[in-house]
């Protein structure tokens, strides 16, 4: 399937200069990007994406909690504004589309309202978020969230694998972390949210559509779990008599797989994917261990019950070993389902394009999880080569997105504008 270029109101051209542009910013070798949060790659991608906003028309700042705002204003200053975005860090291996073509589709839209001569009733923001993807400081959704006054205690004290604060990294960043109450949006002033992502999975891609509409989220539960035992020297402990933390912790890595995929028609999905090791030495039985786990499903009901089994499992595996355990709930959210009445818009526009964009649900969280407990939201997928995604090899051609950006553009004209 496609659409002729022609039908398109948007640049294509002028969107994959943009996308190509801010990939060279923290590129990894030759398709890959590393632009962690609130580092000087991520500052860089900000300051470029910034200098289009306003090359756009668009006002343009960055807040405390390290977001970038461009902002379009409105005839009707009283309305509350129109917010689209996604994000521009990365994981440190990571693509160069994920989050990215959300930015940059939705400055894009906004661009050609504003080129085609409209003028919004409300305002409308293109924001690039704050550290969504959660790899640097181990919880996501940072800007997101901090808009919102969502924001957990103790989250600016949280550190990265080199021992740098949150706080400092804002600080380094250009933010103040003591002003970060101003940068927080009264309630009510946002609208609703719209964010256009590739779809970081197999099905658009298996079904041979380029574009997908969202139904809801999967509701992520995150935990950090540490087990500990006892260190002694690997070559004189009797194997009856050690306390091994890192044999506790992958008795639970391997449960937790075997829990996510009991039910093989079910899309739970389990993961750990950070693990630390002390004392980390090849002679030294391991005497703590702490590692992440992810666990998803867009049944609350069925995740709840994963759960209960997750936690049975590492209760088992800490007394076989002889072990203490804690669990630090880091992230829990139920799953959000997209507002019918913008699904329905963006089905009616995806019909005067010519096509007929299958309806599917997101594994992966988004900024628009966060903005779903204050407004109704709604997402466009793109599809992507093999469902790849958080690996250089992650690709999406510059058809899809841009169609994907186009169906980004007309409801966002259906939703806003006035001539």
């Amino acid at each position: 399937m496609s659409v002729e270029t022609r039908q398109l109101q948007i640049n294509q051209e002028r969107l994959k200069q943009r996308i190509e542009a801010l990939a060279r910013i923290g590129k990894i070798g030759e398709t890959g990007v590393c632009r962690l949060a609130l580092s000087p790659e991520d500052r860089a991608g900000v300051e470029l994406v910034k200098s289009w906003m306003e090359e756009a028309g668009l006002s343009a700042r960055i807040d405390q909690f390290g977001n970038l705002i461009g902002r379009l204003e409105g005839q009707n200053p009283a309305a509350p504004v129109l917010m689209i975005g996604s994000h521009i860090d990365s994981q440190p291996y990571g693509g160069r589309f994920d989050g990215t073509i959300g930015v940059l589709g939705g400055l894009e839209a906004v661009q050609t309202l504003k080129e085609q001569g409209m003028r919004p009733e409300q305002a409308i923001e293109v924001v690039a978020f704050c550290d969504e993807e959660g790899c640097r400081f181990q919880k996501g959704l940072f800007g997101s969230r901090g808009i919102l006054g969502k924001l957990e205690e103790g989250e600016l004290g949280r550190t990265d694998k080199n021992g740098v604060s949150r706080r400092q990294a804002l600080q380094e960043f250009g933010c103040d972390p003591e002003r970060l109450q101003e940068s927080v949006y009264p309630e009510g002033s946002i609208g609703a949210f719209l964010e256009l992502h590739i779809e970081q999975g197999p099905i658009l891609d298996q079904l041979e559509e380029p574009v997908g509409i969202v139904s809801g989220i999967s509701g992520p539960l995150w935990w950090t779990v540490e087990f500990e035992g006892f260190a002694g020297h690997a070559g004189s402990v009797p194997m009856r008599m050690r306390k091994d933390a890192l044999v506790g912790a992958a008795k639970v890595i391997t449960a937790l797989h075997e829990i996510a995929k009991s039910d093989p028609d079910a899309p739970t999905v389990g993961t750990v994917g950070h693990l630390e090791v002390f004392p980390d030495s090849r002679n030294i039985i391991p005497e703590r261990v702490r590692f992440s786990i992810d666990l998803r499903d867009i049944d609350l009901l069925r995740r709840n019950q994963r759960e209960r089994e997750l936690r049975a499992a590492i209760e088992q595996a800490a007394q076989e070993g002889g072990l203490r355990y804690t669990i630090t709930e880091d992230t829990n959210s139920e799953p959000r389902y997209c507002a019918d009445w913008i699904k329905a818009i963006m089905r009616e526009e995806s019909g005067a394009l010519g096509f007929n964009p299958p309806e599917l649900m997101s594994g992966p969280f988004h900024d628009a999880l966060a903005l779903s407990y204050v407004c109704d939201y709604g997402m466009i997928f793109v599809r992507c080569k093999d469902g790849i995604s958080h690996n250089p090899q992650e690709f999406s051609t510059y058809e899809d997105i841009a169609l994907g950006t186009e169906l980004l553009y007309r409801t966002v004209v259906r939703m806003a504008a006035k001539k």
